[in-house]
């Protein structure tokens, strides 16, 4: 890994870390696991930009690295689950060719909250969680759509940066 790949390695974890820690101090919707999503503008700039290894490594670092920092042991494992589940399901459908940014988005985002509902339903020990889900997918799509939007328009203006 040459020096500037490793540079813009470190300000794309350092910007998607200070989104996470921005995400942290808005004030919650009054609905449980309802987030905007707001680093995942990075990851999804990331997988347009850099590649698919790239934006694996920066949304796993970003997610262990926000938990540690801004969370506990416990939002580690809904964090890294979400986190691998939707950039799975973003990889595949990028990969597809039949998919915009903001299709990739909103696919991510409903991934990402599905992960975190498996994960809870293990550590838990109960499938009732599950009645949820529609909340999450609602919440997911729409964070997704505008996460979507936002990192299309990133991607189409920020000069092309890739080694």
């Amino acid at each position: 890994m040459n020096a500037k790949r490793i540079a813009r390695f470190g300000l794309l974890v350092a910007l998607a870390l200070a989104l996470s820690y921005a995400e942290s101090l808005l004030p919650s919707p009054g609905v449980p696991g309802v987030k905007l999503g707001l680093p995942n503008l990075v990851v999804v700039f990331a997988l347009y930009r850099l590649g698919t290894a790239d934006a694996w490594a920066l949304s796993l670092v970003r997610a262990a690295l926000a938990s540690v920092l801004f969370g506990s042991g416990v939002s580690l494992a809904y964090s890294l689950a979400g986190a691998a589940l939707s950039l799975l399901v973003m990889c595949l459908l990028k990969q597809s060719g039949k998919f915009s940014e903001t299709g990739v988005s909103v696919a991510g985002g409903v991934a990402h909250n599905g992960g975190q509902i498996i994960v809870a339903a293990l550590l838990l020990e109960t499938t009732r969680l599950a009645w949820y889900l529609p909340v999450l997918c609602l919440s997911g799509t729409v964070a997704g759509v505008l996460i979507g939007v936002v990192s299309a328009l990133l991607v189409k203006r920020v000069p092309e940066f890739k080694s």
